[in-house]
């Protein structure tokens, strides 16, 4: 009866051993490899939609930079729920050039479109970057015939070093760089490389 009653003790003491392992290894994995995110919001469709899931790759972002084209997930500055911009003497027909000094707590994923040193202006919601359109079948056709919110900042503006330059692909409705500002490096949490949820839409990004 008592090597019962202590082989029982030991496969539960063994099993709980495991699930604080099981449990250790997953917040691991998301503090610092690999980290699921909801998309809260239409501002990247028709990439992706409300609802649809992405995982995001933590620990590349602390190796390599952002490069254009890539979907980030990483934390605006305060006062991007308001469009405040960073730069004071901000020019009529301008992108906001230089975020708040804070960053807020939320997380955002766009699009990077610009890069430190890139000079950029939108028309149409298409980005031209150092003087050339980019390749940009991913968007959304908000913008299309119309001159609505952030459709067009004819004015160009240079990328400052250590940023980078976030949209939406669904142009015309989605408040980003355009309004708050480029993104500083430490603010980046990595980038978003594939959807897994719902089915019918699982892949690479």
């Amino acid at each position: 009866m008592a090597t019962r009653q202590k082989s029982a003790g030991g496969s539960l003491l063994e099993l709980v051993v495991i699930v604080a392992v099981a449990l250790g290894l997953a917040l691991g994995i998301q503090a610092f490899l690999v980290k699921p995110y909801r998309i809260p919001s239409g501002s990247m469709i028709p990439t992706l939609e409300v609802g649809q899931r992405v995982l995001v790759n933590r620990i590349g972002n602390r190796f390599a930079d952002p490069r254009v084209g890539d979907v980030i997930v990483f934390h605006p500055p305060k006062g991007s729920d308001t469009d405040t911009c960073g730069d004071g003497d901000r020019r009529q027909g301008q992108a906001c050039d230089m975020p708040t000094q804070r960053r807020s707590d939320v997380n955002f994923i766009k699009r990077v479109v610009a890069g430190p040193g890139d000079t950029i202006y939108i028309k149409g919601g298409h980005v031209f970057r150092n003087g050339r359109a980019e390749r940009d079948g991913y968007i959304s056709r908000s913008c299309e015939n119309s001159d609505g919110r952030g459709c067009n900042f004819t004015t160009p503006i240079t990328i400052p070093a250590n940023h980078w330059f976030m949209m939406g692909d669904n142009r015309g409705e989605s408040d980003d760089s355009r309004f708050w500002g480029p993104v500083p490096r430490s603010w980046i949490i990595g980038g978003a490389f594939a959807t897994y949820w719902p089915p019918k839409r699982i892949g690479l990004l």
